[in-house]
């Protein structure tokens, strides 16, 4: 059965890439699949307030931490065939596995820190892919039913970087699987960045590994690959959304950027279902937030490699990580017009 972590070990900063976060009342430990069902399955049955975590990187908890039990999803490996991958699993080196197997379809997700199980959550997503264009099913626990349920793609409602598991805990994702090409190939390169690194046009495709290679390359860039002695990585990552800005307020909002940065400047904008979506790092940066602006006490900031990012600097609380984020927040809207809204989950803490 599960363990339960050594006493002293249930702060959860210790869990989180943002090494933020305040003290749970008990931690347990689910190293395969069948542990995981069983403890959610008890703790639900006693009435205990259940907090599910994986790699933490999409995570912010509160100073006064989570009154209930944490439940951390250890489970690890994967299929023969290395399309199915336990929901626990380090997400990077199940990417390169495949990428090793000859396998293409997850190479420009390479670098993502966090596990597997939290891919089809959020519909994570970069460099021109999402998981929703590679996922063919996901197994989930449904804690209402309380039986162990498959999802295909279609049933997870997909959408920017989310899904109809994010926001909701009823079901505990156990492993997730992937649809991958067998010759060696990327997925068609979709971006125009990683396009130019990689001296192609967009749809080519190239040797998979070489676009792992290009996308670790960039991420490192911007202080999105993991690295302890890198402040500028214990993040969140991307803390908040690009903005999705409806057909009928278009004009307006773009409007009032052009009176801000001039009619000359060109806003980067991409279609998007319902409406036109804008850079949020682009967003933030002409609001007058630099790369490593500080928030309270210089004890956290924006990175110094991308804005995108809200990082601790070393003796944060999550108290100062919220103030600088509502700093950014509250500026963009105030300039642009515009919401820009947090990606990672927020636990026991709200803008």
């Amino acid at each position: 059965m599960s363990s339960v972590e050594a006493v002293g070990r249930n702060n959860l900063s210790e869990y989180t890439t943002l090494r933020l976060g305040g003290p749970a009342r008990r931690v347990v430990v689910a190293e395969t699949t069948d542990e995981l069902v069983a403890q959610v399955r008890k703790l639900d049955e006693e009435g205990e307030p259940v907090l599910l975590v994986g790699g933490g990187s999409n995570l912010v908890v509160g100073d006064a931490g989570f009154d209930g039990t944490v439940v951390r999803i250890a489970t690890t490996g994967w299929s023969d065939d290395f399309r199915t991958v336990a929901a626990g699993q380090d997400w990077d080196a199940y990417v390169a596995a495949t990428v090793a197997a000859g396998l293409g379809g997850l190479e420009c997700l390479s670098g993502i820190p966090g596990c597997a199980g939290a891919t089809p959550i959020q519909n994570v997503g970069a460099y021109g892919c999402e998981t929703s264009q590679v996922l063919e099913s996901v197994e989930v626990y449904d804690r209402r039913a309380g039986e162990v349920r498959t999802l295909t793609a279609d049933d997870l409602g997909f959408a920017y970087r989310t899904s109809v598991l994010k926001g909701t805990d009823s079901g505990v994702v156990l492993s997730v699987r992937f649809r991958l090409s067998d010759d060696g190939l990327s997925a068609p390169v979709r971006y125009a960045e990683l396009a130019r690194t990689l001296g192609v046009e967009i749809g080519d495709r190239v040797p998979a590994g070489q676009a792992r290679e290009a996308v670790l390359s960039l991420r490192r860039g911007k202080g999105m690959v993991l690295d302890p002695d890198d402040r500028d990585t214990w993040s969140a990552g991307s803390f908040f959304t690009n903005p999705i800005v409806a057909d009928a307020d278009v004009a307006a909002v773009l409007d009032r950027i052009a009176d801000v940065v001039g009619p000359e400047v060109a806003v980067p904008r991409y279609p998007a279902d319902g409406g036109v979506k804008l850079s949020a790092a682009w967003l933030i940066e002409r609001a007058g937030f630099a790369k490593g602006h500080t928030g309270p006490g210089g004890r956290v900031s924006l990175s110094t490699k991308h804005t995108l990012a809200l990082t601790n600097r070393g003796d944060a609380t999550t108290d100062d990580l919220l103030a600088l984020a509502r700093e950014v927040r509250d500026g963009v809207r105030e300039r642009f017009g515009v919401e820009l809204r947090p990606e990672p989950l927020l636990v026991n803490c709200a803008l």
